[in-house]
Order: structure tokens, then sequence, then C-alpha cells
């Protein structure tokens, strides 16, 4: 989790899909697209990929051509096969890879994400740094804009990272239950809550309780309950399996957030998997809106505010969930 108030963008302009120009004329390349002089790319596949520079100009049967030659790249590299030895060596399946990877490497590149320092963080990462601390930030004004009192509120803060949901939350009263998988973020969040409570002594800081656990293993019922960037973990039907889950907990609201996938984000995602980096150790999937929305009604819920997060190199939708039965709005 990014630490809350890096940044906080006008909610309006979150809660509203920027318009497919905004996205496709970006002057600046995407994270995704890594500028290839960088790294050199095998021979076999460089001509056939196209610059950071034509991408905005291509026609759509132009652009569904240089999609079919990366994904053909793509293939080549065999990421899939990259990231089974990943989860092999970590001794099972994806959350297997997850944990080892968030109390490893992992840790140390997104504790520096997530942090305030600058030295050693390169524009990238402060780039998804921002991009994290608005969907924090939108989560709250979600929260805070709704009929739901704070104070004294339960809330579960699923996938916590270092804790800036959960200490913003705290600091105006709600009792919070902040669990992640990785018990080096469980350590680092307690650590960043501990200062938080010292700079605010007589204030209505509630400290909350840290566990180091997995989203299967959460149990109890809160009033709220939070899950912000950790379905990029999770393949679509077990995204669809955790959302069930996580709503069974709930009993008022039940945030989301997700990398959503479209034929854009998709091929932006393949292109970055052509540049695999040593700490970039798991898979990271893309969830279609419609299937979010319909996990949701199986559980009896619907969307009542949604918003779409999206920096250069970070994007976002996130969706706050009311029973069906509920007349909130």
């Amino acid at each position: 989790m990014a630490r809350a108030g890096v940044s906080t963008a006008p909610l309006s302009r979150l809660h509203s899909l920027p318009p497919r120009p905004s996205i496709l004329h970006n002057t600046q390349p995407n994270v995704l697209l890594l500028r290839p002089q960088q790294r050199k790319a095998p021979a076999t596949t460089a001509a056939a990929l196209p610059t950071a520079a034509d991408l905005s100009e291509l026609s759509l049967p132009a652009a569904a051509a240089a999609a079919a030659a990366l994904a053909a790249a793509v293939s080549l590299s065999d990421p899939e096969r990259r990231r089974r030895a990943q989860a092999e060596a970590a001794g099972g399946g994806d959350k297997e890879a997850v944990r080892a990877y968030f109390n490893s490497t992992g840790f140390e590149r997104w504790r520096k994400i997530y942090g305030s320092a600058t030295e050693g963080v390169n524009r990238v990462q402060l780039d998804i740094r921002e991009g994290h601390a608005q969907t924090v930030a939108a989560a709250l004004s979600m929260l805070r804009d709704s009929q739901l009192e704070l104070s004294g509120a339960t809330v579960c803060d699923a996938g916590c990272g270092t804790g800036s949901l959960a200490i913003p939350l705290a600091a105006e009263g709600a009792d919070v239950l902040a669990s992640d998988i990785s018990a080096a973020m469980v350590s680092e969040a307690q650590r960043q809550a501990a200062l938080a409570q010292a700079t605010a002594p007589g204030s209505t800081f509630r400290m909350p309780r840290f566990e180091v656990r997995d989203l299967e293993s959460l149990e109890g019922r809160y009033d709220v309950v939070v899950c912000l960037d950790v379905l990029i973990h999770y393949p679509r039907e077990e995204a669809r399996a955790m959302i069930r889950h996580l709503a069974s907990l709930a009993d008022k609201r039940l945030l989301i957030s997700f990398a959503p996938r479209t034929l854009y984000f998709d091929f932006l995602k393949r292109v970055g998997e052509l540049f695999p980096g040593p700490s970039k150790a798991t898979r990271a999937y893309l969830h279609a809106e419609a299937d979010i929305e319909d996990a949701l009604r199986q559980a009896g819920w619907r969307v009542a505010n949604r918003g779409f997060i999206s920096t250069q190199f970070y994007f976002a939708k996130l969706f706050e969930a009311v029973p069906v039965a509920s007349s909130s709005s």
C-alpha cells in the first residue's frame, strides 16, 4: 500500500474514465513499453516491434497487426515458463510465489514505492507511488462521502501492505484489522503505525490490529472490507471466488481495486512482459469489469460508486459496492 497523502487528486477526476484519445495519444512512453533501447531485444523479434513513437499513429488494422506481432514476441520470450519456474522455486502456485516475493526482493522494491523517500527511487517507481496514492485517496473519499461514520466503524484492510490505508483510517477512529500475506509488509505497517501514533498524541488514533494472513483465511464480520491492488495477483476464477469471500465478511461497504482488462491495457501488459526485471517475479492478472460486477452480484452486492485512476505507469478501477438490499447510494 502507498503512504496516504502523497497525492490527493480531486475525486471528480478519478471517478470518470478519461477519453480514449488522452490515453492513446500520450506523449510519454508507458511503463509497459519501457524504452526498448535500454534493453537489447533478440534479433529475431526486434524487427517486428513498433517503436513507442509509432504507437499513437497506428490505425486500428495496423495496431491489430502490431499487437499480433507483439503477442508472437511474447510467446517467444515465454513469460509463462518463467513464471512457472518462479512459482515452483517458491514451493507451489501463485500464492506461494506472491508470499515469497513480498517477503524478499519484492518487499524492498515495494517498500520504496510505498514510502515517502525519493533517494534511490526511479521515475517509474515514483509514478506508481503516485497512482497508488491516488487510489488510496479515492477510497478514503468514497468512505468519507458515504453515510457511514468512520469513527468506531470496523474495517478489514485485506492486503494492507505498509499500512497506507489502515493508518489514516485508524487516525479517524476506525477499528481496523490490517492483514497481509507478507510478514515483512505487516512488520513495516506496524512500524509506520507506531510512528503515526507517536506524532498524534491525544488524537482519535486507534492502533490497528495487524495479522499475517492470506485473503482466503480472513474471517469475522466488518462494517467495511477494503482490498486495494491485490486482485492483480489472482487469476480470473480465483479472483471471483475471493470477491465472494470478501463480500461475506462485509456488512455495509466493500471497496475493491483492480487492473482493468481492456484491449489497450492487455496490449501494454504484453509489451511489458518482453522486458522482465529481476524484481518483477509474480504474475499480473487484468480483470474485466463485467467479471468483477458479476462476482459481486452473485454475492448479493451491487456497485454504488466507481472510479478510474490512471497515471503514466499505473492504472486501476475502484469499485465501491453495497448490499443489493441496501438503499444507500
